[in-house]
């Protein structure tokens, strides 16, 4: 018998009492004067907040970690465990297992000297072309709240904090820094805000970040009704309230407006500014007082401040992170068809692996969840592993990168930093071509006052010959070149307008050499350091690097020729960093290059062929109907390439099912996601995802909740004993596995006002072939309510429901009708 709820308790002892938190945070308050308070609202760099060694707190280490903690060093000589992205974690629909993988990111937060991880994101799909959707959950504000809370309190059962964001309505990434969401009270409760009021809830996260956009005509930097009145006051959150990067724009608006803290530094609107408003009469140093008070208490909790016990005494066993990522990448996989059996594949037979993302995996997003592994396992080394040798062949087919990549495959390389008169300060190793350093982040014995220029140097291995293109991005001034050779020196100077743009800009090409395969060249490329370039002092430079272009009609009748002779054929078709990152919504949902073409000319002459969607996000599949197989591995982590392998061959099945609706732009129903005139109306009120699709009357390519695993079943009865739902289930296949159950509410009488069917819960049960099994599922009380805008509260709406159990949304399953 399983529930939602069954994932491990008791890993960590939280021993420190509230009581005894509190007289900690305020005997070390009362030791501090105005200026050290407002000093520590202030980052004193990147990553972290200023060390106090007048009262023994230490600096408070915050980090980027959604799917692995990248540390201070933003770079890829300090590696990381990958797991796969938050889209594939919430396909698991195992809270159990998002609580493990918050253990482990402790784990590796610990490592890395971490206090606080910026982490996880719960912001909703809105809509299909937000360019983020891989780094948030699900649709589904229930499902979100789950996974999240869960997370949330694996990572602080290990004694890190964690930051819940974007609070709120971050859900699209377009003019990010200024838009303004309008959105009713109504859509707000029941949508947005609910994955936060359930982590807040149900794990007490001990850190919360505050969006760059604004809520109905406020900024959420300065916004005191939903942080203050809502987030603090009804629901009772006790955490510190971090700005996302570059947030907080005014001193007296955002202490006012209940934020605690400003970042990153060491240049914010607190610090100096923060006391000069105190004295000026413009802030009370009791609303200061505030700020310091839940930032001491995180400090408390994880640790910081000397004499002060933190809230977790006993670590949780040491997880394995390699063996954890497989098995999430494995669990999240969704197998959305898979006609006449076509998967697990045949023992003994052949095996066309086609598919230049095949070999170049993409294993996670882009942006600031981006981190370095230490390996990557792509689908063509999980194959070539797994199957008898001489039975896998591979062919590229079609390349999704049509554009400039960071250097890595063949490029062996350092970075050396040099003073103004050349002498070297320090010479660091990189896996590839990127650089992100700010302050903390400088390799030792290098500062940004002496620091004046740095070279990424070593050499190029061409795997094919022909012409390789070469290009930059970044800010400023810079040299390349190629075997002795300048190509390049000059100033590339993107759109100052986003501070982060020389972050997540395109690289421009600035040289074109030919090379032949095999041939070692020396590479250059020398950025020359002028501080006033960058925000917040720091240095973001990319080597990038592009492969000669064949013929691609050449590259599809290739593959072709490989498919028609294997038993098999399996295309690995994907997104591009530039398509799916942070910084950019999309604006369409089709596959880059010439995948589609490939994937049909492959169908065409193979009948068993299988696709892999290997993309974080809803692509559109307008071959689905000419395969005889699909299944969507999302971003699947480091080890995805042997996760796919254990399902592809049948030793494991896979587990995920979709957190959110995959279907065509054209019959998407929210698809607005550019601002007209610096505002953007969220004009579907409560109904997006699989709520907009029921009341548009259309039907998605595959639905909220669908998945199959290799093995049936039949749901055979259901009972609801008051807020508990008892479904019975059997295996009725010849193989073990692994269901998830869902249970969906809809009023029995139409209500145009109300999503026709939600999500009211869920748990998975495994059982053998023949056996039968039940899952016991909790219903909320907060699914039989609706917010009340009248009246400004949470409303129940007595009436009968039919409670549907299924295998997903658009599943018949069984149904039976209760009176609330």
């Amino acid at each position: 018998m399983n529930t939602a709820n069954d994932f491990p308790r008791g890993e960590a002892a939280v021993t420190q009492a509230p009581s005894a938190t509190e007289a900690a945070v305020e005997a070390a308050l009362a030791r501090l004067d105005l200026d050290m308070k407002t000093r520590l609202l202030a980052g004193q760099d990147r990553w972290s907040l200023p060390p106090l060694p007048e009262i023994g707190l230490k600096s408070l280490v915050m980090s980027d970690g959604p799917i692995g903690v990248r540390g201070v060093r933003w770079s890829a000589d300090d590696p990381s465990i990958a797991l796969p992205s938050p889209t594939a974690l919430a396909a698991t629909w195992d809270p159990g297992l998002a609580h493990r993988a918050g253990v482990l990111l402790a784990q590796e937060a610990r490592c890395k000297g971490v206090h606080v991880l910026l982490a996880p994101t719960v912001n909703l799909h809105r809509s299909p072309l937000g360019g983020r959707h891989f780094e948030c959950y699900s649709e589904d504000p229930y499902l979100t709240g789950v996974i999240g809370s869960a997370y949330v309190k694996g990572v602080q059962s290990g004694g890190v904090g964690t930051t819940v964001k974007h609070f709120v309505a971050n859900d699209a990434e377009t003019d990010r820094f200024t838009v303004d969401n309008v959105i009713s009270a109504r859509a707000l409760r029941e949508l947005y805000l609910a994955p936060f009021e359930a982590i807040v809830e149900n794990a007490h996260p001990w850190g919360i970040m505050t969006a760059y956009n604004a809520v109905n005509g406020t900024t959420m930097s300065e916004h005191h009704y939903l942080v203050n009145e809502v987030l603090r006051g009804e629901w009772g959150f006790d955490g510190f309230n971090v700005s996302d990067w570059t947030a907080a724009r005014s001193t007296v608006g955002a202490i006012n407006g209940g934020l605690d803290v400003a970042m990153p530094g060491p240049r914010t609107v607190y610090g100096e500014a923060l006391a000069q408003a105190v004295r000026d009469g413009k802030v009370t140093e009791a609303t200061v007082d505030k700020a310091v008070r839940n930032v001491l208490r995180l400090a408390v909790r994880v640790g910081a401040l000397e004499g002060a016990e933190p809230a977790v005494t006993e670590l949780p066993d040491t997880v394995n992170g390699v063996e954890l990522a497989r098995e999430i990448a494995r669990r999240s996989f969704v197998l959305v068809k898979n006609d006449d059996n076509a998967l697990p594949l045949k023992p003994d037979g052949t095996v066309a692996l086609i598919g230049a993302a095949a070999r170049d995996a993409r294993v996670l997003g882009g942006g600031s969840a981006a981190v370095f592994p230490d390996r990557t396992v792509s689908p063509l080394d999980g194959l070539t592993e797994a199957l008898p040798e001489g039975t896998l062949s591979h062919a590229v087919g079609a390349d999704p990168n049509t554009e400039l990549m960071p250097a890595d495959k063949g490029f062996a390389l350092r970075a050396v930093c040099r003073g103004a008169d050349g002498t070297v300060l320090a010479t660091s190793p990189l896996p590839n071509g990127q650089i992100h350093w700010s302050f903390a982040d400088l390799p030792e014995g290098v500062s940004f006052d002496v620091l004046r220029e740095v070279e990424l140097t070593g050499t190029f291995t061409p795997r094919l010959t022909g012409p390789h293109t070469l290009g930059i991005k970044g800010k400023g001034a810079f040299r390349l070149a190629v075997g002795g050779i300048t190509y390049y020196d000059g100033v590339q100077a993107p759109d100052e307008d986003d501070p982060f743009e020389g972050f997540f800009s395109s690289p421009q090409p600035r040289a074109q050499v030919e090379l032949a395969a095999g041939q070692p060249v020396e590479i250059s490329l020398t950025h020359i350091v002028a501080l006033g370039d960058y925000l917040r002092e720091d240095i973001t430079i990319t080597l990038a690097h592009q492969e000669p272009r064949r013929d691609p009609d050449e590259l599809i009748a290739e593959a072709v020729e490989v498919a028609r002779a294997a038993d098999t054929a399996i295309v690995v078709v994907a997104t591009t960093e530039r398509v799916e990152s942070e910084g950019f919504d999309r604006t369409d949902l089709r596959l880059p290059g010439r995948q589609d073409d490939l994937v049909r000319a492959v169908a065409a002459v193979n009948p068993n062929t299988v696709v892999v969607v290997n993309s974080g996000s809803p692509v559109e599949l307008p071959w689905r109907d000419e395969v005889a197989a699909v299944l969507l591995s999302w971003f699947p982590g480091q080890e995805g390439g042997a996760a796919l392998a254990d399902v592809l061959t049948g030793a494991r099945e896979p587990g995920g099912r979709l957190p959110t609706t995959w279907g065509s732009l054209t019959g998407a129903p929210v698809t607005q996601v550019v601002p007209v005139n610096g505002r953007l109306a969220y004009s579907e009120d409560v109904f997006i995802g699989y709520r907009a699709w029921d009341k548009a009357g259309r039907t998605p390519a595959y639905p909220f909740g669908h998945g199959l695993g290799y093995t049936d079943w039949t749901y055979e009865s259901v009972a609801v004993d008051g807020d508990v739902a008892t479904v019975r289930v059997r295996n009725s296949g010849d193989r073990p596995g692994r269901e998830v159950v869902q249970v969906y509410l809809s009023p029995v009488e139409d209500d145009a006002d109300r999503p026709a069917r939600w999500l009211a819960g869920f748990a998975a049960v495994e059982a053998g072939p023949g056996e039968t099994v039940e899952a016991v599922i909790d219903i909320p009380r907060r699914a039989f309510e609706v917010w009340d805008e009248a009246a400004d509260s949470w409303s129940f709406v007595k009436g009968s429901y039919n409670v549907k159990a299924g295998r997903s949304i658009a599943d018949r399953g069984i149904t039976v009708t209760v009176d609330v």
